[in-house]
């Protein structure tokens, strides 16, 4: 089983995250994941706290020579802005935030759970995140997340002939909201100075989409083992993500089952293909059917709350008197869509090399190539004549 943990305070010393299950002998690419934590600190609407930090990673155990090992693995993200021990206690719960459930829950303090819930904890998921992708790499799998809406501003999907995640990667990586229709983007960046002036926040709706799934990662077996679920929880575990679809989602609710369900051809001129030659014509399911990928791509929508930090705060109260004042104002941005788009893949990514490795499971990534070359050439003469 491939599984991982986080442990660190926004403002304690470090984040990190540790590694299980992880095959051995995949030479990794250190300079890929800090480029990826350097995307999560980026995108327009971020506050200042992005240009204290330089986020790079540093690999503790589990690799050698560059190589990974097998063994649990230890990523490390160092926090400039240390200041934890000298930070005092919030005095007025902030709406949106942990604050007063995780202050009752505990019986202690705000700062304690707000250090812990602070969305900064996910430079250590996009550190996983990205040594997935590079698993899931050796497999022809690739990721790719975009800003699919700004609160009320529709962004879209940009050009429909661009079809290449590798070419995606590089139209959203040089916009300023992390979209694939950058002409959108002085539109945006306008509708995001208008809210900071106005004291306000923007979410937004994120897209993922993954390209060269096999047939049966997940499994129809088990309620907690089926990926969409996995997918699901993964994905609604990111601060301020309030609902996840999957294909269609919540539009199929809304639309007859002949104009929902994807039909199913054959072409025999694609059966090299991750997906055996399966074609469907459209691909409403989103790339999972009964909690199994079927070849076709997985597509993924996460929606994104309004970060709940004002510059204009709410009315709160007072812990120690139950009077009511305004929340308490931590430094915040004004909007996060953008780096939630790159925390969303990662943590996605991190699930498919979840289910790869259960359906593929090795010690090595060379027993894994063996069995999914294995697998593929007896699902291509299935059934047997």
């Amino acid at each position: 089983m491939l599984r991982y943990w986080t442990a660190g305070e926004s403002h304690g010393k470090a984040l990190l995250a540790l590694i299980d299950g992880f095959p051995a002998g995949l030479s990794i690419d250190e300079e890929m994941i800090n480029r990826e934590l350097r995307l999560r600190q980026g995108g327009y609407g971020r506050g200042g706290r992005q240009k204290l930090e330089q986020d790079t990673v540093d690999i503790l155990t589990g690799v050698w020579q560059s190589t990974t090992l097998g063994s649990p693995i230890t990523l490390q993200v160092a926090n400039n802005d240390y200041k934890l021990e000298r930070l005092k206690e919030l005095e007025r719960p902030r709406p949106g935030h942990a604050d007063l459930t995780g202050a009752i829950k505990y019986l202690g303090s705000i700062r304690g759970v707000l250090e812990r819930s602070s969305a900064r904890e996910t430079a250590a998921r996009v550190a996983a995140g990205a040594l997935a992708r590079q698993l899931l790499a050796q497999f022809g799998i690739e990721t790719i997340a975009y800003v699919l809406e700004l609160g009320e501003m529709p962004i879209g999907r940009g050009d429909p002939a661009i079809r290449s995640i590798a070419d995606l990667r590089r139209i959203r990586d040089a916009s300023s909201i992390y979209s694939i229709d950058p002409t959108k983007d002085g539109q945006a960046e306008q509708y995001i100075d208008r809210m900071a002036d106005e004291g306000d926040t923007l979410g937004g709706i994120i897209e993922v989409r993954v390209d060269g799934l096999p047939f049966g990662l997940g499994t129809h077996a088990q309620w907690d083992r089926k990926l969409d679920g996995k997918l699901a929880q993964a994905v609604m575990a990111v601060q301020a993500i309030k609902g996840v679809e999957i294909g269609m989602g919540f539009e199929s609710a809304r639309t007859r089952g002949s104009q929902v369900h994807d039909p199913i051809h054959f072409d025999p001129t694609q059966s090299h293909l991750p997906n055996l030659g399966y074609t469907r014509p459209s691909n409403n399911a989103g790339g999972l059917e009964g909690g199994m990928t079927n070849g076709q791509p997985l597509i993924l929508r996460a929606a994104k709350k309004p970060i709940s930090t004002l510059r204009k705060p709410l009315d709160s109260i007072r812990m120690a008197d139950k009077q009511a004042h305004r929340a308490s104002y931590e430094r915040s941005d004004v909007c996060a869509i953008s780096a939630a788009a790159i925390i969303v893949e990662h943590v996605v990514a991190f699930e498919i090399a979840s289910a790869l490795v259960d359906k593929f499971g090795g010690d090595s990534v060379v027993e894994m190539r063996a069995r999914y070359e294995l697998f593929n050439e007896m699902a291509r003469k299935h059934p047997a004549e």
